[in-house]
């Protein structure tokens, strides 16, 4: 059998962004920004299916939201909007209580328990968001994350040709999509943590190659999925399938806790708590229980393979 590549000691909490980390919807800032009704906007996107339908055509629910976003753009009710400019607008966006500091808290659990340093168990946190990649970049929370999969807007695409002859890049304006992650492909994100892939710069690994489950980067019985709503129920299933953990969170307001409660009577989720993560509150609790949890298995499963290699025969006498 080959080497293993990863010790398999890092414990992987894996974040929706939207009314998980916050309490709203990120585009809040962009919106006020720009004098845009936020409650017209989302409306006019939840119709954009059935319009679409009327035209034989058909479109990903979640992610329609670009095209319309664009078709503000063009018509200039966002005029000039460029990637740096939605990354200044993110910085706007308000973190749920708690956030970012409960992101080092958990860090600091394992690197100061003496047990879980023997190991070398480290905490890693990772972003998968239907949301725009630019504004979480410029947000408070993203220096104290260690990825983050969310979509991207892309300027003016380079015209035909343009390998012999390389264009000056024009405007930074943005006018097409350019990466989308729907409520589906959440999971091919959970996968490439799983195998390493993010960790990988020579390109080596991708999310489809074949990797034994005990020697991937991040096993899924390591991870801690947290999400807010049923949109999230392919992510929870496949984590809850691969025997790790679920967690789910409610926004103030009756109709989150509502959906949050769902979940749980489902079994979609372990648990559910408010989306709040200071110090003492029952999510911090939850979440800081569960990554205990795994850094005792994980060194439990260590010590018993160290164990294994202790017996070597002395001299005889």
């Amino acid at each position: 059998m080959p080497p293993a590549i990863y010790t398999q000691n890092v414990i992987a909490l894996v974040w929706d962004f939207d009314k998980t980390l916050t309490h709203g919807y990120m585009q809040v800032p962009l919106f006020a920004a720009y004098g845009i009704d936020d409650a017209t906007f989302w409306n006019e996107v939840n119709s954009l299916a059935e319009y679409y339908r009327g035209q034989n055509c058909e479109v990903s629910a979640d992610t329609i939201y670009l095209n319309h976003l664009l078709t503000y753009v063009r018509a200039g009710r966002i005029p000039n909007l460029t990637n740096e400019r939605l990354a200044e607008l993110g910085a706007a966006i308000q973190l749920a209580p708690g956030i970012p500091d409960f992101f080092d808290r958990t860090r600091r659990l394992v690197t100061e328990e003496p047990r879980y340093a023997k190991h070398d168990i480290k905490v890693e946190h990772y972003i998968v968001s239907t949301g725009l990649r630019a504004m979480i970049r410029g947000s408070a929370v993203h220096s104290h994350v260690d990825g983050v999969w969310a979509c991207e807007l892309l300027p003016a695409a380079p015209p035909p040709g343009f390998l012999e002859q390389l264009p000056t890049p024009g405007s930074p304006v943005v006018t097409q999509v350019g990466y989308t992650v729907d409520n589906t492909s959440k999971t091919r994100a959970i996968f490439e943590i799983n195998k390493g892939v993010n960790v990988q710069d020579d390109g080596a690994l991708t999310v489809n190659s074949l990797i034994p489950e005990d020697q991937r980067r991040v096993p899924i019985r390591n991870m801690i999925y947290i999400a807010d709503g049923p949109s999230d129920i392919p992510s929870f299933s496949v984590v809850n399938r691969m025997g790790g953990k679920t967690f789910g969170v409610y926004a103030p307001g009756a109709k989150n806790f509502e959906n949050a409660a769902v979940l749980q009577e489902q079994g979609r989720v372990n648990s559910i708590a408010e989306a709040d993560y200071s110090e003492g509150s029952a999510a911090e609790r939850w979440l800081e229980r569960s990554i205990r949890k795994i850094a005792d298995e994980i060194a439990d499963n260590r010590d018993r393979v160290l164990r294994g290699y202790s017996g070597a025969p002395g001299h005889v006498v």
